[in-house]
């Protein structure tokens, strides 16, 4: 998460299209791609290129900055949600979408998709949640106010930090961060540290708000033994989402097979398909919608409610040859 004050537009200096080409290259290598992940890449991109048919809908960075003061006086949920998507400049953006491509990729990869997006609902919560009380503790108890409380910033990290924390909790291998190998377990709190002193104008609340917003939902997920219940709403979300397109495929597949397929031949049992019937004389499959075998032009008719054919005399005495030919001058 970077704080100040923005400088500019997106002005690029060549970064994008290496980010562009890491993030292609690693979903090629992957069997299974996962989607969560690269909705996140291409909404924080698209949210910083600003394309024409979005300008007109996106809010400009000075409507969405984090501050808490502002945050708190106008209870201002639109800074509160969308600040994590916005971003000063071309290399905050490709430093922050390299660090998610490699940690959404494990997690994703690991928990699934439903899992996974639910996890990052509650990790932008959280650590918004936390960085807001932490700067108001501040103000009250210390009087920080211009350091803290009116702080603005922008930017991923901080999600990026809790997301770093859940992915090395079970670690008990080492890792380097920034030169300094470290357990994996404590990595989080090594970044944190060597971030604020090499780059001092970054938001250290914000950081230490994604840090403890990961830690939180550790605990909270370890002591709840029920089904995630953000898990549960997005998955059903999903599935709604996805019923249209279901809905579409069925019908297109049924109406496909009613007036463009043909039948089977097969044994003598008096139902086969659904939406189908079968001939008694030469056990054609044909659509309900046919009153006459389309194989020998036996007449269908229904007894009781049932599927009994009446076989007319003509086609009862045709012969097995004679039956042969009528299918190759009827199909070819």
């Amino acid at each position: 998460m970077d704080s100040g004050r923005w400088r500019g537009g997106a002005v690029s200096r060549g970064m994008l299209p290496l980010l562009a080409l890491h993030a292609v290259n690693e979903y090629y290598r992957l069997p299974w791609k996962p989607p969560v992940t690269a909705g996140l890449l291409a909404a924080n991109t698209l949210i910083y290129l600003r394309p024409s048919f979005l300008d007109s809908l996106l809010p400009f960075v000075d409507e969405v900055w984090f501050n808490p003061h502002l945050i708190l006086k106008n209870k201002d949920m639109k800074r509160f949600f969308l600040s994590v998507f916005y971003h000063v400049d071309e290399s905050h953006l490709v430093y922050n979408m390299m660090s998610l491509l490699w940690k959404g990729i494990q997690l994703e990869t690991s928990m699934g998709s439903t899992e996974f997006a639910s996890m990052v609902v509650a990790l932008l919560g959280l650590s918004q949640g936390i960085t807001l009380l932490l700067a108001k503790f501040l103000l009250v108890f210390f009087d920080y106010r211009r350091p803290y409380y009116s702080e603005y910033a922008v930017g991923f990290s901080g999600l990026l930090f809790a997301m770093k924390v859940v992915l090395n909790s079970h670690s008990e291998n080492f890792t380097n961060v920034h030169g300094l190998i470290v357990p994996a377990r404590y990595a989080a709190w090594a970044e944190l540290i060597l971030i604020q002193m090499f780059v001092p104008r970054v938001s250290f609340l914000g950081h230490l708000g994604g840090i403890l917003a990961g830690i939180l939902y550790l605990k909270l997920k370890g002591s709840y033994s029920g089904p995630n219940p953000l898990t549960t709403i997005i998955r059903e979300l999903t599935s709604l989402l996805r019923w249209p397109v279901r809905f579409i495929r069925s019908t297109f597949r049924l109406r496909r097979r009613r007036i463009l397929g043909r039948g089977t031949v097969g044994g003598g049992e008096r139902r086969s398909l659904s939406g189908t019937w079968r001939c008694q004389a030469c056990t054609y499959d044909n659509s309900d919608w046919l009153s006459n075998c389309e194989m020998c032009g036996t007449s269908r008719s229904s007894e009781s409610g049932g599927f009994l054919r009446q076989v007319s005399p003509r086609s009862h005495d045709l012969s097995l040859e004679e039956l042969r030919r009528r299918r190759v001058q009827r199909f070819g």
